[in-house]
């Protein structure tokens, strides 16, 4: 069993349909705590490492074999939680900051939320190093998007992140920072590659748990 852990309940049926579609044997259970963004973006992410830690715990005592972390402001402190939790805990957007690496050394992320931006940025320069090559990374704060969210307009969202990456000029990769984000990815135009992380993270974290069934056969 994979536990999903989510600072918004519009993702229970995204990721619920990714694995339908690409994991049907896979089964998925749902943590929606959406107080932790809330205080995140106010007080910063390490101010809810104990109650995310908590939410881990809480997941692994129902039988997680693996959690996956879909909020990127908080992903950080989702995989320090891992040491403690003994299984693995994945943040989301980490196999995409992996493939927006691979494809070249300009990197430019956009984020509906300035709270996404530097954990988002962190992750990139992370995942540079790991591989070993050089990358410059740029920020844009798509402004007005996630008052969209908020309202309840997802097309309006998506339409205001799509035209804000088809305006991005000199990058190797443009990163859709938050999960939500994704459906922009389909409306782009923009010849360069536009990254979203909910398909390549569930991908991801249910090879997690395939791995950890097999090790405890």
């Amino acid at each position: 069993m994979l536990a999903l852990l989510h600072t918004s309940p519009v993702h229970v049926p995204v990721f619920d349909a990714l694995r339908d579609q690409d994991h049907p044997g896979l089964e998925a259970r749902h943590l929606v705590a959406e107080d932790l963004l809330e205080r995140a973006r106010v007080h910063g992410p390490a101010t809810v490492a104990d109650d995310v830690r908590a939410r881990v715990r809480e997941a692994v005592d129902k039988g997680a074999r693996a959690v996956l972390c879909t909020c990127s402001t908080i992903g950080g402190v989702a995989e320090a939680a891992a040491a403690g939790a003994g299984v693995p805990v994945l943040r989301v957007d980490r196999p995409m900051a992996a493939a927006a690496v691979a494809a070249g050394t300009r990197v430019v992320v956009l984020a509906a939320l300035e709270s996404t931006l530097r954990p988002t940025v962190t992750l990139v320069e992370e995942e540079a190093r790991r591989a070993g090559r050089p990358v410059e990374v740029r920020t844009v704060l798509v402004e007005g998007a996630w008052a969209r969210f908020e309202a309840g307009d997802p097309a309006g969202y998506a339409r205001r992140v799509a035209d804000a990456a088809d305006a991005v000029t000199g990058a190797d990769a443009i990163v859709l920072a938050q999960a939500s984000m994704a459906p922009a990815e389909r409306l782009t135009t923009i010849s360069v590659p536009v990254l979203s992380s909910p398909r390549p993270g569930l991908a991801a974290a249910a090879r997690l748990c395939r791995q950890a069934q097999e090790e405890n056969r």
